[in-house]
C-alpha cells in the first residue's frame, strides 16, 4: 500500500511527524498483527546531523531529510533515499516533509519512476 501525505508543516520536526504516521498507517494495513504493528510504530529513531536528518526504524535507515538551507541541489525538508547507512542517495528528493503532497510506504520514501 502507499499512503498520500497531504499535510504541510511548518517546522521540520512537524514534518517528520507526519511522515513517520504515515510509515505507521501504511504498515497496519500492511499487517493485523498488534504486537508487529507496536514494534514498528515504537521503532522510530530520528538522528539529527549537520547537513541531514537520519530517519531510522528498528535498525534500518528509511529516509534521510535535508536539514540545511545552504545545500546546492537539494531545498531544506526534502526526503531523501538512503544509499546506505550513512548517506543519501542524492539523485532527486521523494517529496518535502514541510510542503507535504508526497506518496510515503512503511519502507520509506518511493522509488523514482
Amino acid at each position: 500500500m502507499t499512503v498520500q501525505i497531504t499535510k504541510t508543516a511548518k517546522y521540520i520536526g512537524g514534518g517528520i511527524q507526519n511522515m513517520t504516521d504515515a510509515m505507521i498507517e501504511d504498515y497496519n494495513s500492511f499487517t493485523a498483527n498488534e504486537q508487529m504493528q507496536d514494534e514498528f510504530a515504537n521503532g522510530f529513531d530520528i538522528r539529527k546531523g549537520q547537513k541531514y536528518i537520519k530517519v531510522i526504524n528498528r535498525n534500518a535507515v528509511v529516509a534521510f531529510i535535508v536539514n540545511t538551507t545552504e545545500d546546492k541541489l537539494f531545498e531544506l525538508g526534502d526526503i531523501l533515499k538512503p544509499a546506505g547507512w550513512n548517506a543519501p542517495a542524492r539523485n532527486k528528493p521523494r517529496g518535502n516533509v514541510l510542503d507535504g503532497d508526497y506518496l510515503m510506504q512503511w519502507t520509506g520514501p518511493m522509488y523514482l519512476s
